[in-house]
């Protein structure tokens, strides 16, 4: 399974993790998000989408570990993997068949949000 990770990017940014090369990814308080959290498994691919005034999907990461000791608060450890060349719009993901089920389009304030293979390669043009 691969996942898309929302970030206010005035909080934290891709910017923010090109620079840090890797960070705990915690924090996520909505009881579905932390059950998609604790569900990540190492080497999954995730995208990195800026909420706010960008609303873009803008660079890809991926799991490097995941610590579910606290059931309410996952640790997982995420590096940076490359800025997405043309970052993809929530229109432009809304606007494809692909997201039709989505929480991506169907659950705004969801801040974990699982992909499957079709859409992690639309968001990253892969």
């Amino acid at each position: 399974m691969d996942y898309l990770l929302k970030t206010e990017p005035s909080t934290y940014s891709f910017a923010d993790l090109q620079r840090e090369k890797q960070t705990t990814w915690d924090g996520v308080s909505n009881p579905v998000a932390v059950k998609n959290l604790a569900r990540m498994k190492p080497g999954e691919r995730l995208v990195i989408y800026h909420t706010g005034d960008e609303k873009s999907a803008v660079g890809t990461a991926s799991v490097v570990s995941v610590d579910t000791s606290a059931a309410s608060n996952p640790q997982v450890m995420i590096k940076v993997g490359k800025a997405i060349a043309k970052p993809v719009t929530l229109a432009q993901a809304k606007a494809s068949p692909l997201f039709s089920e989505s929480p991506l389009a169907r659950q705004g304030r969801l801040s974990v949000v699982p992909l499957n293979e079709a859409q992690y390669k639309f968001l990253t043009g892969e």
